[in-house]
């Protein structure tokens, strides 16, 4: 015998059995079409349990298939690649789902008259009227919560990683912490109390104040991490130039990291744009426009969207006010995430070739 069959025959005996690429497919497409069938003769009528029955099958079957061709050792590897795919799909499907459902429905009454009248005199249980009002609240509410929540944020961030030490900086960032926990109904209690005690009435900064509440702990969370991202070897190089630590935070540090704070505080502005309970409790809502933050009650879309559901009493206009106003806050928080994501690709650093 040869030394090149030699060869050739030792590696076929080395080579281990390996399934084809398209048999995660395969075992998937098998294990839907089993699913389903012991769904229909178990009588289960949910999708949801259709799908589920289906991934656990799967997640076994590629167990069962992988380890009676491959080994056990390489099984264990596809089950964890299934699970991890699982889980994907369990993500995904309740939010394209929420987003199809919402698309559908929302397009309805979702057009140019909508979105450039208010309500007025019309009543939730007639059709007509839009969302105009509910935006320019939502807009001068977010805004003003994000000019007074942004930068208490970012230069809080900044004693926390720059200056923090000892119990001051302990005690700041265990408020913090709680701070990011807390409903969003006791920020609008608070401020609420606070409007009690100097007998103030309904009006849009109110709301503002509890928004930023919420925002304040995101900002400082997010602006943290991406300041402690800066290298260090940054801030000793100018410090031994004679740069002062001021002026090195400003130049240096803040530059560096400006895409990821900014991208934090735009996150942070999408959390709390969908917030109902603060503007509930503070702004109170308001059919007519109202341009004015500081006097008299204002909408704003989340608060917009609750009203129409709640009051609407069956009226399929009402719903589908609602709907288009859903729509109109999802595509809002979607932009947002756009601009965050093009200001940190904007602003990120750039590597040499």
């Amino acid at each position: 015998m040869s030394t090149a069959a030699v060869t050739d025959k030792r590696h076929s005996t080395l080579r281990a059995a390996s399934l084809p690429r398209w048999t995660p497919w395969a075992i998937a497409a098998g294990s839907l079409v089993l699913g389903i069938g012991i769904s229909m003769a178990a009588g289960l009528d949910s999708q949801v349990q259709w799908g589920l029955i289906a991934a656990v099958l799967f997640v076994l079957g590629t167990y069962g298939i992988a380890a009676r061709v491959e080994g056990r050792r390489q099984a264990k590897d596809r089950v964890a690649t299934s699970l991890v795919w699982v889980a994907f799909l369990l993500a995904v499907v309740p939010l394209v789902s929420l987003i199809w459902v919402t698309a559908a429905r929302g397009v309805k009454v979702l057009d140019l008259y909508f979105l450039t009248h208010s309500m007025g005199v019309v009543a939730d249980t007639e059709p007509g009227g839009g969302i105009y009002h509910a935006i320019i609240g939502s807009l001068e509410q977010v805004g003003l919560a994000t000019v007074i929540g942004a930068p208490i944020g970012v230069l809080t961030a900044i004693y926390l990683v720059e200056y923090g030490r000892g119990r001051l900086a302990k005690a700041v960032t265990f408020f913090v912490d709680v701070m990011t926990g807390i409903p969003s109904i006791v920020a609008g209690l608070f401020i609420l109390s606070l409007m009690l005690i100097f007998e103030l009435q309904p009006f849009g900064f109110a709301g503002s104040l509890a928004l930023a509440i919420l925002m304040m702990p995101v900002v400082v969370r997010s602006t943290e991490e991406m300041l402690k991202l800066v290298p260090n070897e940054l801030r000793e190089a100018s410090l031994a130039l004679g740069v002062p630590k001021w002026r090195t935070i400003l130049k240096v540090v803040l530059p560096t990291s400006v895409g990821g704070i900014t991208t934090g505080i735009m996150l942070a502005v999408a959390r709390i744009a969908g917030e109902t309970a603060p503007v509930l409790l503070l702004v109170f809502g308001n059919p007519f426009i109202n341009n004015n933050p500081f006097e008299g009650a204002q909408a704003s879309l989340p608060l917009y969207i609750y009203q129409q559901f709640a009051n609407s009493a069956g009226s399929g206009a009402a719903f589908d006010r609602a709907w288009a106003a859903s729509l109109t806050l999802i595509a809002f928080v979607m932009i947002l995430n756009l601009v965050a994501r093009g200001i940190a690709r904007w602003k990120a650093p750039k590597t040499g070739r």
